[in-house]
């Protein structure tokens, strides 16, 4: 685990469209689930929530001081402006340290001492990512930076990694299906293959028809969304795309 991450947010009672002027003075509106209590409606400074999330991701907890009150938190989910990348909204749930949570972690490859890249890089291949990060439930105290797989079994084409190669802490149960696979080895001629078959052909600017997976629907947030009890449910899945506390 890393250092304390802290962050501190101020009561808010703008919602709705009306948080665009929040947004435009440099503050980013949040919200804080808390247990099934009346939801936290809050907002914080925008270089300052950027930075938590930066340090935190999805799995790390975040010290928060919301008004003068003091949680313990991990970061739900989080709306990205589609053009400019920045943060829009973020949703907050509170923890406790003796309940498990669902978190998203960072998968990432370990490789040999010496070796800054996999036996199949080396060898002239190509090592596709196809997994960036998984989905797991521990307490707070067992949430791992990362989870790590033997980046020197991708040696040959067809060579892959799933998710039942991660090396797991004790205390952590991981949720994404095991069979789902984090990496594969592919000859660069028949990747390159695939990708016209795929449609690699794409013209700029088609990119602008495609949804965003982070697109922010934050001019449309419902105050009565927000306001209510507990968020989703703990163990609901997570993996979609789209921000599921917001209409």
């Amino acid at each position: 685990m890393a250092n304390t991450i802290s962050l501190s947010l101020n009561k808010r009672d703008v919602l709705g469209k009306q948080v665009s002027r929040l947004r435009r003075e440099g503050q980013v509106p949040a919200v804080i689930h808390d247990h099934g209590k009346p939801s936290i409606v809050v907002a914080g400074d925008y270089q300052e929530v950027f930075k938590a999330y930066q340090q935190a991701g999805k799995h790390h907890i975040v010290s928060l001081d919301a008004d003068g009150k003091k949680y313990s938190a991990i970061i739900k989910t989080v709306d990205l402006d589609p053009k400019k990348n920045t943060l829009t909204h973020v949703v907050f749930g509170a923890v406790k340290a003796n309940e498990k949570i669902d978190a998203e972690v960072p998968v990432r490859i370990k490789l040999a001492e010496d070796n800054e890249s996999t036996p199949a890089e080396r060898a002239g291949l190509i090592v596709l990512h196809n997994l960036e990060t998984v989905q797991i439930s521990a307490l707070p105290k067992d949430l791992p930076d990362a989870l790590e797989f033997d980046g020197e079994k991708l040696a040959a084409v067809g060579d892959h990694a799933t998710v039942a190669d991660l090396v797991v802490p004790k205390g952590v149960e991981i949720k994404t299906d095991a069979e789902q696979q984090i990496a594969s080895v592919f000859e660069p001629s028949a990747l390159a293959a695939a990708n016209d078959a795929a449609g690699g052909d794409a013209e700029p600017g088609d990119e602008e028809n495609v949804d965003s997976d982070h697109e922010s629907n934050a001019e449309q947030e419902s105050q009565a969304d927000e306001i209510r009890p507990g968020g989703k449910k703990e163990f609901e899945d997570k993996s979609q795309g789209h921000n599921p506390e917001k209409k």
